[in-house]
């Protein structure tokens, strides 16, 4: 059958899309998405599947591709599909890792939450940025104000987590009950919301710089 001529390549859906045209992209992942869905969900083992959605790694795969799209350079054809994968696959070895990570925790790899301003700069800390000021005491306050200008700059789910897992507090289950997802995909998000809040730190705030 023809190829209707009314209907868009994909080569020249993602001329559009890596330049900022959010339908282009849709529509590219419309017609890629089940695809990368079916692959991954043949990669999930059976003994994750109740505390890990398939769609919730899909959905968290879609808001990076969105983000990312700008600086996505196509090579070959496929290579949107392949790259739209990786996205995916990341994101599920991330969500996979920390819950094997749980059943032998380490309290090192947590931020101890505290009242305050503490649990700010115990963030901070953890995320291997380093503050440009010679004295953080006298700083603490700045710091506050500069990590809830970064996480504004987040996804709204994205920043969620970290306020309720690493600034409250709470633990993965009651986080998970809280956003309405899986404990697996609290996980996941806080895999890449702490690479995006890293990027906004490193970038736009004059009191960090990446360690």
């Amino acid at each position: 059958m023809p190829t209707d001529p009314a209907t868009p390549s994909d080569a020249d859906l993602l001329t559009k899309a890596t330049t900022g045209d959010q339908a282009a992209m849709a529509e590219l992942l419309r017609r890629h998405g089940p695809v990368v869905r079916a692959r991954l969900a043949s990669k999930m083992s059976t003994v994750w599947q109740s505390a890990l959605d398939v769609d919730d790694v899909m959905q968290v795969t879609y808001l990076e591709a969105f983000m990312r799209i700008t600086s996505f350079q196509p090579r070959h054809e496929g290579s949107f599909l392949a790259w739209v994968s990786l996205i995916a696959e990341n994101n599920l070895r991330d969500a996979i890792k920390e819950l094997e990570r749980q059943k032998r925790p380490n309290p090192r790899n947590r931020v101890q939450a505290t009242a305050g301003q503490d649990s700010y700069v115990a963030l901070v800390e953890m995320l291997g940025a380093t503050m440009t000021t010679p004295s953080i005491q006298a700083a603490r306050g700045e710091l506050v104000g500069a990590l809830d200008q970064a996480l504004a700059k987040l996804p709204p789910d994205y920043a969620k987590v970290i306020r309720l897992y690493d600034l409250e507090g709470r633990d993965a289950n009651e986080v998970a009950k809280e956003v309405g997802r899986s404990p697996g995909a609290v996980y996941m998000l806080l895999a890449r919301a702490h690479d995006r809040l890293k990027d906004v730190l490193g970038s736009e705030s004059r009191f960090f710089t990446r360690a």
